[in-house]
């Protein structure tokens, strides 16, 4: 999408993606090798009652989804940051991960060169639970002419 595109008040969802055991444990081996995301015996004795994948696994997922449906064709250029992140539920082998993105506000820079956009990223599993929420800004380069 084009930042032009974007309306405060707009939700935007994307495509169902699954999760597999797999994908779990070779992320969390990576980059996150806890038990309970790396040793799926251990972990179905454990606090959660079985393997789930790390929060930053979900928050890579929720990227990707972001990219595929939104970003990848836009102006967008990074983010400054995000201002809260919080896992909500933990996402388990199976699950079925959806992105809801809604647009908060809408900004211009005084140069008109950069637009700001900032947006509330709420990942839903198979139920329509909530399991991943977070609220960040966007930059968009305005200048920049389309490949």
């Amino acid at each position: 999408m084009r930042f032009a595109e974007f309306t405060v008040g707009q939700v935007i969802e994307t495509r169902s993606r699954p999760i597999d055991e797999g994908e779990i444990l070779d992320f969390a081996r990576s980059y996150d090798p806890q038990w309970f995301h790396t040793d799926a015996q251990r972990a179905a004795s454990g606090r959660w009652g079985g393997l789930i994948a790390s929060g930053w696994h979900t928050c890579a997922v929720a990227m990707e989804l972001a990219v595929e449906s939104v970003l990848g064709d836009s102006e967008s250029f990074g983010s400054p940051g995000i201002d809260e992140l919080r896992w909500l539920l933990p996402v388990r082998p199976g699950d079925q991960l959806r992105l809801k993105l809604e647009v908060l506000a809408i900004r211009l820079s005084e140069s008109g060169g950069t637009g700001s956009l900032r947006w509330r990223w709420t990942l839903l599993n198979q139920s329509g639970s909530p399991v991943l929420d977070l609220l960040a800004t966007s930059l968009f380069d305005l200048r920049r002419t389309r490949p």
